[in-house]
């Protein structure tokens, strides 16, 4: 799982999965999304199964969530608190998003 001061998640040996959520906010979010955005990362850090993420954002905002498995991530999608922001997100935080669900299969690096 990663640590609170590593930028790259220190993930199992594969497979696991890969949750990868890019969005483009509006340009007058204030500041409650940041507040939200760090709460979610809280949260997600607690939920079994979760590895690790890693976050970028520019103009375009990548955040890549890590989890053991499908069912792990379904129950996060289904969480109460996440659903709360997931609404807010579309309702007020996002001009567009995609996520995708993606199995690793291979992980290197240094």
């Amino acid at each position: 799982m990663m640590m609170s001061n590593e930028l790259i998640a220190n993930t199992p040996k594969p497979p696991y999965y890969a949750v990868v959520f890019t969005s483009v906010r509006v340009d007058d979010d204030g500041m409650e999304y940041g507040k939200m955005a760090e709460l979610m990362g809280k949260l997600a850090s607690e939920q079994e199964g979760f590895l690790g993420v890693e976050s970028a954002r520019e103009q375009v905002g990548i955040t890549v969530s890590y989890w053991k498995d499908e069912a792990s991530i379904l129950k996060w999608k289904q969480n109460l608190q996440h659903r709360i922001a997931q609404e807010k997100g579309k309702s007020e935080w996002y001009q567009s998003y995609r996520t995708r669900v993606c199995k690793v299969e291979r992980d290197y690096g240094i």
